[in-house]
C-alpha cells in the first residue's frame, strides 16, 4: 500500500510530524509531497531538505509547481493539482493522508482513498501561520531541524578584554539558553597563542560551525561570544589582508552587542596588542555600521552593562 502526504509545511511544526508519523505506521510505503510557491516566506528548497532529514526512511518530493490554491481560483483546479501530483509522485496513489477538507475532493481525483488525521488537529494546537508570527511563543512545537531558522542569535562583539565572554554566559544563564564560545580560543590556545593568515579561515569557520551545531540545542536564543566579523577585522589588523572566505563565514544576526573598552584591560596568552584597543573598538562600529546590523552599545560598569545587554534581548521579543 502506497500513500501520500501533501503539505506546505511553512514551516514543519509537530503537527506535521505526527502526520507523517501517522501515516508511514499506516502505509507499507509513504511519500511526502513539499508543495511551495516562489513567493512564500521560507523558500521550498529548504522546507524539503527539513523533511528529508526529519523522515529519513520516507520518500520526499518537492512539487514547485505555481499552481492554484484554491478551487474558486481555476475551473480545472483538480485536474491541476492531479496532473502535478502524478508527475512529482510517479507512482499509483493507494491512500492520501491529510487533516484538512481538500483530502476528500484530492483523493477522489487521484483515484486513492481517504484517510482522515484529524488528531494532529485536537492534540497539537499549533499551526504554521501562529509561528511565523511568534516562532517564541510556539517553541516546544518546532522541530529541533527547524529551530535554527528561527533562533534568535545575538553576538556579543567588541575588542579583547571587554567582557564579551563573561557577558554571553551570564546571559545565556539568565535567559536559560546556550552560548557559543570563541573559537579562537580553542584554536589558539594549544599554539601558546601563536596565530598565522592561514589560521584565520579555521577560526572563521570554526566559530560558524560551533555556531550552526548549538543553534538546535538552543531555547529560543542563542548568545554568541563574538562572530567570524571579529575574524575578518582580526586578519586586516595583525595581516593586513583578509582572505576571501572569510566574508563568506558572516551570517546574519539578530541583534549584536557592542562592548566599549572603558574597563580594565586583563592579558592572556590569545589576546593581542592592548595599545590599540579604542581604534579597534572603532572599527568594530564602523564594521557593524557597514553592514547595517542592529546592534547597542555597552558602556559603564558591569551591572550597568548587563542591564543595557537584558533589555537589548528582550526588545527583539
Amino acid at each position: 500500500m502506497h500513500g501520500v502526504v501533501l503539505g506546505k509545511f511553512l514551516p514543519p511544526h509537530n503537527g506535521h510530524v505526527y502526520l507523517v508519523d501517522f501515516a508511514r505506521h499506516y502505509a507499507d510505503e509513504l511519500t511526502v509531497v513539499v508543495g511551495s510557491l516562489a513567493r512564500e516566506p521560507i523558500p521550498g528548497e529548504l522546507r524539503w531538505r527539513w523533511m528529508q532529514e526529519m523522515f529519513p526512511g520516507v520518500r520526499v518530493v518537492h512539487l514547485s509547481d505555481e499552481n492554484p490554491q484554491l478551487p474558486e481560483e481555476h475551473p480545472d483546479f483538480w485536474e491541476i493539482w492531479k496532473d502535478s501530483l502524478e508527475r512529482v509522485v510517479a507512482r499509483p496513489v493507494d491512500v492520501l493522508f491529510a487533516s484538512e477538507a481538500y483530502g476528500q475532493p484530492l483523493a477522489h481525483t487521484l483515484g486513492a482513498q481517504y484517510i482522515p488525521v484529524n488528531g494532529c488537529r485536537q492534540l497539537i494546537e499549533v499551526s504554521g501561520t501562529a509561528i511565523r508570527n511568534d516562532p517564541m511563543a510556539c517553541w516546544q512545537h518546532i522541530p529541533p531541524v527547524v529551530r535554527p531558522y528561527f533562533v534568535r542569535k545575538i553576538s556579543i562583539f567588541g575588542p579583547e578584554s571587554t567582557g564579551k565572554s563573561t557577558l554571553a554566559q551570564a546571559l545565556a544563564s539568565h535567559f536559560e539558553t546556550l552560548w557559543v564560545p570563541e573559537y579562537a580560543r580553542t584554536w589558539l590556545e594549544p599554539r601558546q597563542g601563536q596565530v598565522s593568515l592561514e589560521d584565520m579561515p579555521i577560526i572563521s569557520k570554526g566559530q560558524r560551525a560551533s555556531q550552526e551545531a548549538l543553534a538546535r540545542q538552543a531555547n529560543r536564543r542563542l548568545f554568541c561570544d563574538t562572530d567570524p566579523s571579529a575574524t575578518l577585522l582580526w586578519s586586516q589588523e595583525l595581516f593586513s589582508t583578509c582572505p576571501d572566505e572569510l566574508a563568506r563565514q558572516i551570517g546574519p544576526y539578530d541583534l549584536t552587542l557592542l562592548c566599549d573598552v572603558d574597563v580594565p584591560w586583563v592579558g592572556d596568552s590569545v589576546r593581542y596588542r592592548p595599545e590599540n584597543r579604542k581604534q579597534f573598538w572603532q572599527r568594530c562600529h564602523d564594521l557593524l555600521v557597514q553592514e547595517n546590523r542592529h546592534f547597542v552599545q555597552l558602556q559603564g560598569s558591569w551591572d550597568e552593562r548587563w542591564e543595557q545587554a537584558v533589555a537589548a534581548v528582550l526588545g527583539l521579543g
